[in-house]
């Protein structure tokens, strides 16, 4: 099965599907390839199931330590602007420029 068939059988899987796309499907199930076809039922069968899980699912609270944790770990990523030497750029006006800020 290819990545467009893949798609379409998660847009039936959804329920959300145009006329074009009921077109391919019919196309899909109406192959000589008996591979094909079963891969494709598989796949919207599988899709539903994920769909159903994720729709059962309860949200929680994340631990109260987590949001100061992120943050931490965001404040260390965040460095402030570097300088960029650049030996071979060139201005308009025919000389080098060294650095570059961001």
């Amino acid at each position: 099965m290819n990545e467009s068939q893949i798609d379409l059988a998660h847009t039936v899987a959804l329920g959300s599907i145009g006329d074009e796309d009921q077109r391919a499907v019919a196309e899909v199930l109406d192959t000589d390839d008996p591979v094909l076809r079963a891969a494709f039922t598989q796949e919207v069968q599988q899709t539903r199931e994920a769909l159903a899980l994720a729709a059962s699912t309860v949200p929680m609270s994340p631990p109260p330590a987590l949001r100061d944790r992120l943050l931490a770990a965001i404040a260390t990523d965040q460095a402030p602007p570097s300088t960029i030497h650049h030996p071979h750029l060139h201005h308009g006006n025919g000389r080098s420029s060294q650095t570059v800020r961001d």
